[in-house]
């Protein structure tokens, strides 16, 4: 089994991504909440986006597992480009296009589109399907592809049409084809 882990709260006054934005407060405390139903499950090992606030999640995470860390870039959230770690009130001045009825296609100035996240992770399930008891820990954007990809959903912006919210722990089969959020 797999289970996939949403890091916890940043500080969301800017704009996310590949950004290198710490957890809050607030962040750390779901975490630490959630920590403990991770102990119930069958891990063995952990591979964490290397973005920062993914790395944070997952050094609170093994304090109580204490397993082997991987760090792996494909795990990483959308790329937003130029608009990456930017205060998002200069974002929507600089950049208002990005904000209001943006379609899959529309690609970050030096960034992606949201469809190229979602090929991105269809990329990635022939590796996810040789893992076993694995917790990764991602970001939002990887776990609704991975949604949208095995619940058969067209692939829209709706950024909370699966319930991933921050410190989420989800369960993925990919022998059934399953995906589902477990706490």
């Amino acid at each position: 089994m797999i289970y996939l882990m949403r890091h916890g709260l940043d500080d969301e006054r800017y704009v996310g991504g590949f950004s290198d934005v710490s957890l809050i407060d607030e962040g750390i405390e779901q975490v630490k909440n959630n920590r403990i139903k991770l102990t119930s499950l069958n891990i063995k090992r952990i591979i964490s986006s290397d973005i920062k606030r993914a790395r944070e999640t997952t050094g609170i995470v093994n304090e109580v597992l204490g397993l082997p860390i991987e760090y792996d870039k494909r795990f990483r959230e959308l790329d937003k480009g130029l608009l990456t770690g930017m205060e998002v009130m200069k974002a929507k001045e600089e950049y208002p296009e990005f904000f209001d009825d943006v379609k899959i296609t529309d690609k970050y100035p030096q960034g992606e589109a949201m469809i190229d996240l979602y090929k991105r992770v269809i990329d990635i399930i022939p590796y996810l399907s040789t893992l076993n008891d694995t917790l990764i820990v991602t970001h939002r954007g990887v776990i609704n592809m991975l949604y949208y990809i095995l619940e058969e959903v067209e692939l829209d912006m709706n950024k909370k049409r699966f319930n991933v919210d921050h410190a989420s722990i989800h369960e993925l089969d990919l022998k059934v084809k399953k995906i589902r959020r477990i706490y």
